[in-house]
């Protein structure tokens, strides 16, 4: 039997992060949703690896994480670390007693703020986010990060293959997941996808059950699951999601924690100003892969271009997807929002707010060629409130140029997002 081709190592927007870091700090924590590429970046430069979620391997750092970690060939990769959380003491207490740099890795597909267990490494651990794979990633191009390229006038480039509305609707369904976008193609793929949200209700939920006698409602919890991918790239109200799951508001509130908990849901805050009143204060909610949101509610590329609504939120949730790797690296130091007046007359998709307060606005449409009146008129609007704040806005469309609607204002393709 033909074994499956090896795909070379495609360097991630984390990897220039991580050389910084690690030549001048002893460990990094590096957390992520499951199967992202955590581990096989780090594995890439670790001497000894440890995967924790292995039971045999993992049962010496049950017994004794210190004695387990002492005498190991450095640096060392810690996989897992929240199958045996008492090994983050262990950690802590081998930098104290000597701190040179690149000493452990540390991963993790659970977030470390909810976690029960005390969080003995505060301060000593520098927390890593790592995303699935934007298409950047994917094709090896990767550039300056899209708000840095904004924040200095530059001039965005458009590929020269650019994709159209189709094209774009199967980039965001083939995955930034590395086994899915770079190996698998057609069934194969879906069936990898499908086997992620099982095990996704099953196995890995179990990492964070509050006690082993108590276990989630698989069939509540998938309810649960398709409500939120419906809402992806929505702003619904709780109540919402948690009639159309149809579970209580406690239930809904414990399962949207799991998901947040595992990585694989993110709520985007809503943006705030002095100089605009009346604004809608509920978050964004996403989940972090569109492939992920198509499958869960069972959607190949025809049935999403078929739904308006659904087409718009898959596209969104794509451009949100391409955007959150690049935040921790931009020299611009963006933090990502929403907006949305209580009224609805005024909504922009994304609102970053880079470094001196300054305002980039983001709108993503279907279309291939938006105009100023109807597809610009948001942002138009936010550029008046905000004045010299305002720093730029840009409708990101599925047609193939690049061309201003407005002062501050252009449209261009999604794919300036990797040019």
């Amino acid at each position: 039997m033909a074994s499956a081709a090896v795909v070379p190592y495609r360097r991630r927007l984390v990897d220039p992060l991580l050389d910084e870091l690690l030549g001048q700090l002893p460990a990094v924590l590096v957390v992520g949703p499951r199967t992202a590429g955590k581990t096989t970046t780090l594995t890439r430069r670790a001497a000894t690896v440890i995967r924790l979620d292995r039971r045999l391997r993992a049962a010496a750092f049950e017994a004794d994480p210190d004695a387990a970690l002492r005498g190991l060939a450095e640096p060392v990769l810690l996989d897992e670390w929240q199958r045996v959380p008492g090994v983050l003491g262990a950690v802590r207490r081998a930098v104290e007693a000597d701190p040179h740099a690149n000493r452990f890795y540390v991963t993790g597909s659970v977030r470390a703020e909810l976690e029960h267990e005390v969080w003995p490494a505060t301060g000593r651990l520098v927390r890593v986010a790592m995303y699935p794979m934007t298409v950047a990633e994917q094709i090896g191009r990767q550039g300056r990060p899209f708000f840095d390229r904004i924040a200095a006038g530059e001039e965005l480039s458009v590929p020269a293959q650019c994709p159209d509305l189709r094209d774009y609707v199967e980039l965001a369904l083939r995955s930034g997941f590395p086994d899915a976008a770079l190996r698998l193609t057609g069934g194969a793929r879906r069936a990898w996808l499908e086997s992620y949200v099982e095990d996704l209700l099953t196995h890995d939920i179990e990492q964070i059950e509050e006690s082993p006698t108590r276990r989630r409602d698989k069939q509540r919890l998938r309810r649960f699951l398709e409500a939120y991918a419906l809402n992806s790239a929505g702003v619904a109200d709780q109540k919402t999601i948690y009639e159309a799951a149809q579970v209580s508001k406690a239930t809904g509130s414990a399962y949207e924690d799991l998901l947040a908990a595992l990585l694989i849901a993110e709520r985007v805050p809503a943006w705030s100003s002095n100089r605009l009143k009346r604004l809608v204060r509920r978050p964004k909610r996403y989940l972090i892969d569109a492939a992920l949101m198509a499958t869960t509610l069972g959607l190949d590329e025809q049935g999403v271009i078929a739904d308006g609504d659904m087409l718009g939120r898959v596209l969104d949730t794509f451009v949100a997807a391409q955007l959150r790797p690049e935040l921790a690296i931009s020299s611009s130091r963006p933090r990502l929002f929403h907006l949305r007046t209580e009224e609805g007359r005024h909504e922009i998709d994304l609102i970053a707010e880079l470094a001196g307060r300054r305002v980039v606005g983001i709108e993503v449409k279907a279309g291939a060629a938006p105009s100023a009146r109807e597809d610009a008129r948001h942002l138009a609007w936010l550029a008046e409130q905000l004045g010299e704040r305002f720093l730029a806005g840009v409708v990101l469309h599925t047609g193939p140029h690049v061309y201003r609607l407005a002062e501050r204002i252009i449209a261009a393709p999604i794919a300036v997002l990797w040019g």
